[in-house]
This record gives C-alpha cells, structure tokens and sequence, in this order.
C-alpha cells in the first residue's frame, strides 16, 4: 500500500512539475512579442564551440601544412519582471584562436571581446511600450593582442584586459515590443574609457581615444541601442544589436606646439552594429555566421605600412583596405551549440 501511495506521489509531482514548465514556456512565448503584466524570472543563452583544422603532406597546389583555429560564442540573457519593471541583463562573449604550423603553432588571436549590459526600466503610466530606463554597459576583453603583420609583434602589443575598457551610463527613454525588440535613447549618456599608459604614449594622437601619455578619458553625450532578435525557423535563430554614441565634448586635439593630432567632433558617431545567425544543423551540431561591423574616430586606419626589411612605406594590398577606417570582424564556424531555455 505504501509503494503505490509513493508511486501516486510520484506522478502528482511529476504532472504538476511537467504543467509548470508547461506554464513557464507559454509565459516565455507570451512575453516575446507582448509586455505582459507579471512577476517571473526569464533566462535564455546559446553558446557555440567551433573547430576547423587543415593537414597537408607533399600537396601540388601548396598551402599550409597544418592548422587549427578554435571559436567560442557565447549569448545569454537573464531578466526580471514585476508588473511594469523590467530589469534586463546581456552577456556577449567571444574568444578564437588561430593554430598554424609556419607560426610554430603560436596561437594568434581571431576574436576576443566581453561585452555585458545591464538595463533597469519602469513603464510609463497609461502605456505598455513605454519605459524610462537607465543603462549601463561595460566592454573590454580577455587577453593582449597584436598586430601580426608588424616585425617582431610578439613585443609590442597594442591592447590587453581593461586597455581599452569601456564603461557607459546612461539615462533616458525605452521601447518595448516584449522580449524580442527594443529601442533605447538617451540624450545624456555618460562614458569613461580606460588604458594602460604604455599603449596611449606609443603616439602623439595617444590610443582608445584617450590623450597622450593620459590612462583616461571622459565623454559625456547621446547613446542609442537597439536591439532585435527572431527564431526564424524552428533552426534557424537570428539576433541582431545597433549601438550609435555621439560625444558632446569631442574636438581636435593639439600638440603641445599646436600642431593637430586628431579631428574629431561630436559628428563623429561612433557605431557598432553586431548581428549573429546560429543554425541548427543536426541535434547539438551548428553552423554559426557572426558579422560585427563598427566605426570609431579613434582608430584611423592606413594602408601604407612599414616595411620591415627595406625600411620604406609599402602598399601591402591588405584584404578589406577598401573599407577604410570602418572596423569589420566576421565569423564562420561549424561546431557544437547549446541553449539554454
């Protein structure tokens, strides 16, 4: 009698806890398209690992004789609802890494980004799309990294872990279309941007932004972030971000003898638009497509380098020098997801 008392326990829990999740997935779709009135914790996440290798011996055609290049991305979001406040949180991370055998197999970086947001929002009265939200993002990354074409890289890194950091607050108005699209304005958006003095002394123009020989910078002026994302089919997940900040307090910087070592002014927007396409190929194996297009005043970009055995500036035909001073990183990778619901 005890054993079927036990078993009838059993199954009551075991309906009541499917009829919970049950609940927990209709409220999730609910609130993807809808601000609906409710209390609930929300979390989602993907995360992809990917590896490509090459091995070659005695090929006609040449190439290189071993490599791998490893990839990891990562996406996750944890937010709480109570009734009309929303306080919403994002991690962004990205780390590859490049394997080849005429490198001596030293590893060489192919993406390395930490990017965390985090948004607190209250509805308007009398509306359910509007909110007045704060904002605060902060973006840097994992480890050094170098400019391979240059002669003796290994010395000479141009940035590292908080060189740059960037920390952004913001206050002002937010859209909501449920959990899935939202537009965010600030017209008072406060930044401060970070560096080791050993990167901003490497030129009279300093780096990040950030003077000459100085570890900081301030700027304080308007931010938007917008962001989407959509299941356009059952495998196939798209998500898609614009970020757009304009510095109030930018302006030419001068020398101490008055000659100009950077133009700038508050037209200068500086844009990063990142969009991410994860398909689900079979069960738990993907294929990843990650485009990060960016644009900032502080990081000017020449096709004319140096040219370390003659001595002489030399057009290298670098791939993507058409582009100019716009910053590009894209991804294709084929490997593992998973997701988290």
């Amino acid at each position: 009698m005890n054993r079927v008392y036990v078993l009838l326990c059993l199954m009551a829990w075991s309906a009541t806890a499917d009829a919970q999740i049950s609940k927990v997935d209709d409220i999730k779709k609910s609130l993807a398209t809808t601000n609906k009135d409710t209390v609930a914790w929300l979390h989602s996440g993907i995360l992809t690992l990917g590896a490509n290798e090459g091995f070659l011996h005695n090929w006609a055609a040449g190439g290189e004789l071993a490599s791998m290049v490893l990839t990891g991305i990562f996406h996750g979001n944890l937010s709480y609802l109570n009734h009309g406040s929303v306080w919403e949180n994002d991690l962004d991370l990205a780390y590859g890494l490049s394997y080849t055998y005429s490198n001596n197999f030293i590893p060489r970086k192919t993406d390395d980004r930490i990017d965390f947001t985090s948004k607190l929002g209250s509805q308007l009265k009398n509306s359910k799309e509007f909110y007045f939200a704060g904002l605060f993002n902060f973006k840097s990354q994992y480890t050094k990294g170098y400019n391979y074409a240059d002669s003796g890289w290994q010395h000479k890194p141009t940035s590292e872990f908080l060189s740059p950091a960037y920390f952004t607050l913001a206050a002002g108005m937010e859209y909501r279309k449920g959990e899935n699209f939202s537009l965010f304005l600030s017209p008072v958006a406060a930044r401060e941007i970070i560096g080791s003095r050993y990167y901003t002394s490497q030129s009279p123009s300093g780096a990040y932004g950030i003077d000459s020989g100085k570890t900081s910078k301030f700027q304080l002026g308007a931010y938007f972030s917008g962001r989407y994302k959509k299941s356009i089919t059952k495998a196939l997940n798209f998500s898609t971000r614009l970020d757009l900040y304009s510095n109030y307090l930018a302006k030419n910087t001068t020398n101490s003898a008055g000659v100009l070592v950077r133009q700038d002014n508050p037209g200068n927007i500086q844009v990063f638009w990142d969009n991410l396409f994860v398909l689900k190929a079979y069960k738990t194996l993907s294929v990843t497509f990650g485009l990060t297009v960016g644009y900032d005043n502080s990081f000017p970009f020449t096709k004319n380098t140096l040219n370390a055995k003659t001595g002489t500036l030399q057009d290298k035909g670098q791939p993507g020098e058409d582009l100019g001073w716009v910053q590009l990183s894209q991804v294709f990778t084929f490997g593992v997801a998973y997701k988290f619901k």
